[in-house]
């Protein structure tokens, strides 16, 4: 089986590699849903992270987001520590998920996953692929998507890696400057056929 890693800013196309991906058979893991759906259901993530930030749960027993982010996001130490912590859980479920695919049979596997870049999940993947998109193009869909104000999405896209960073780390590049989704679904279509 072929295990693809996927990268790039937000806004720039990644979900429409991962419908094409589908449409060949593949099995597709987005590595966002599956940290979110652990500080759901992890009691031992839950724990872990309450040990080192304090009570973080909502009245459903999972993990109030909000509240963890207002703990890590401007310290870096502490961000750097939930970043340590969540992907131990992530790359354990995400392994466990590839080879759920490889039992099924699965010829193709793709992870979608922002910091794929920096973390263990990497090493599961043979190929990885960068999706790139111009800053304006992902200013437009993150508001479109979000509905936030043009100042936060530009924020959000300024805070991102730079695209050489995904480019000299990446196997293969896709550019996203298509005028339609149906363009850059052929686009990413045919990569996939050739890199497969």
């Amino acid at each position: 089986m072929t295990v693809i890693g996927i990268t790039g800013p937000t806004g720039a196309g990644k979900t429409t590699l991962l419908r094409e991906v589908e449409k060949l058979g593949g099995g597709v893991i987005d590595c966002d849903a599956v940290y979110h759906e652990l500080l759901k259901r992890d009691t031992a993530l839950q724990d872990r992270l309450e040990q080192a930030f304090g009570p973080l749960r909502d009245e459903t027993g999972a993990i109030d987001r909000k509240k963890l982010g207002a703990v890590v996001f401007h310290d870096a130490e502490k961000l750097e520590t939930l970043n340590a912590i969540a992907w131990e859980a992530v790359v354990a479920r995400t392994r466990a998920l590839v080879e759920e695919y490889r039992r099924q049979g699965s010829a193709l596997a793709a992870i979608d996953a922002i910091a794929l870049l920096e973390c263990p999940i990497k090493e599961l993947c043979q190929l990885k692929i960068a999706v790139l998109a111009p800053q304006e193009v992902r200013v437009r869909r993150i508001m479109a998507r979000e509905g936030i104000s043009q100042d936060y999405a530009w924020a959000r896209v300024k805070a991102q890696k730079p695209d050489e960073y995904f480019i000299q780390s990446c196997d293969y590049t896709l550019i996203n400057d298509c005028e339609t989704a149906e363009e850059f679904a052929r686009k990413a279509w045919a990569l996939l056929e050739e890199s497969s």
